[in-house]
């Protein structure tokens, strides 16, 4: 009896102890005990947990497991279990803990801004808002989806060319700083003090001076590459880049066409997904990804923020094509913008599909034509002295 008088007070001791827990635990007593965590990882992580691939392919898994009855919770248990890649598999087992511990999945995705940006965070809190997160998350997959295809396309398109040119200036420096020298020597020795064709000292000349100056001139080319990086990250070099680049004759036009795709497709997805008009536009203006396009969305929200609406400002920029904003006119009239917004999306990335690929066909030849006249050049330009020399020992 006494063994069992002094486990009965230790029962009420561990029933009360509980409480006390609990009663701290609406002031965020578990997420303050476990901050030190995100501490460590961000000194161990370098640059994203995840690329937008991976979490293309995570948004979609996240998507199909919630529309299919899962609990918010458990999908991300499940997801995070299945996950190889360390760091994104501690960021997944972050949002599961906020949901454990009573907060939202926005709000836990708000505290690794470095995985999900501002787009993802506002669609999932508006989806939390207006109950329909299994339809904003498969939105949200198909959004990421279509970008990562666009982006892929045009990755893909100029890795061809950007092969094909750093081949070609290999090919060219180890002729112009190694064989060319050589040739030199011999036409020094048969030719015994004669003149060379002008394309020959030409070469010669510039060969000379790469290879008795190539350390100035690799220094030269880090300091320009240097100098252009920090002007391109400048708020005056990125203006004039981006004004430059909207302006060149091909690319200008494809680059303008892939903007006005991803403007309209995040728009339309903000608005479709619940997010309020300003808020969208603040961040479709953020993601434009040219200077001169967000100069054009913030007039547009100013105006939209002093009752007006979306076309006439947008149309008023002189930026965005008249199709463009008649059909958002018309969107506006009818009430389905949004919709219509991903109308024009869908049509401006498949003329993105084909200008890059036209482009991509123009490109290859192109390229390949630059290098055969290059070395084409060294070539000739080493064998006139020994026709000149074939020539003087046939007379």
């Amino acid at each position: 009896m006494a063994k069992l008088s002094v486990r009965a007070p230790a029962a009420p001791s561990l029933a009360n102890a509980p409480a006390k827990p609990m009663a701290r635990g609406p002031k965020i007593a578990l997420p303050a005990a476990g901050t030190p965590a995100p501490a460590r990882r961000r000194s161990l992580s370098f640059g994203r947990p995840v690329n937008e691939k991976g979490l293309t392919v995570f948004t979609r898994q996240l998507a199909t497991l919630v529309k299919a009855g899962m609990p918010m919770m458990r999908g991300l248990e499940v997801l995070a279990r299945q996950e190889k890649r360390p760091a994104f598999r501690q960021v997944i087992e972050d949002l599961a803990d906020t949901i454990r511990s009573g907060g939202n999945l926005s709000d836990g995705l708000s505290a690794h801004p470095k995985t999900f940006d501002r787009l993802y965070v506002n669609m999932v809190r508006a989806g939390e808002a207006g109950g329909v997160m299994d339809s904003v998350l498969d939105r949200l997959s198909v959004f990421k989806e279509k970008a990562v295809k666009i982006r892929s396309k045009v990755t893909s398109a100029m890795v061809y060319p950007a092969i094909i040119s750093v081949v070609a200036g290999g090919i060219m420096a180890v002729l112009m700083v190694f064989v060319v020298p050589k040739f030199q020597e011999v036409f020094f020795t048969m030719l015994k003090g004669k003149p060379l064709p002008w394309l020959t000292s030409v070469v010669v000349a510039v060969a000379n001076l790469m290879r008795e100056n190539l350390l100035g001139v690799m220094l030269t080319l880090a300091v320009g590459g240097t100098a252009f990086w920090l002007f391109k990250r400048s708020r005056f070099g990125t203006r004039i880049l981006h004004w430059i680049v909207l302006r060149v004759p091909v690319l200008g036009d494809l680059l303008l066409k892939a903007a006005i795709a991803r403007f309209t497709r995040t728009f339309g997805t903000l608005l479709a997904s619940g997010v309020p008009i300003l808020q969208a536009l603040t961040i479709t203006r953020e993601t434009s990804g040219n200077v001169h396009l967000a100069d054009a969305i913030s007039v547009v929200h100013d105006r939209v923020k002093e009752g007006d609406n979306v076309a006439k400002p947008l149309e008023a920029t002189k930026i965005f094509p008249g199709m463009v904003t008649s059909m958002i006119e018309v969107g506006e009239e009818t009430g389905a913008l949004p919709d219509m917004l991903t109308r024009i999306a869908d049509n401006y990335d498949e003329e993105v599909d084909n200008a890059v690929a036209a482009l991509t066909s123009i490109i290859e030849p192109v390229m390949i034509v630059f290098m055969a006249v290059g070395v084409g050049i060294i070539v000739i330009a080493m064998f006139l002295p020994m026709i000149e020399l074939i020539k003087s020992l046939s007379a």
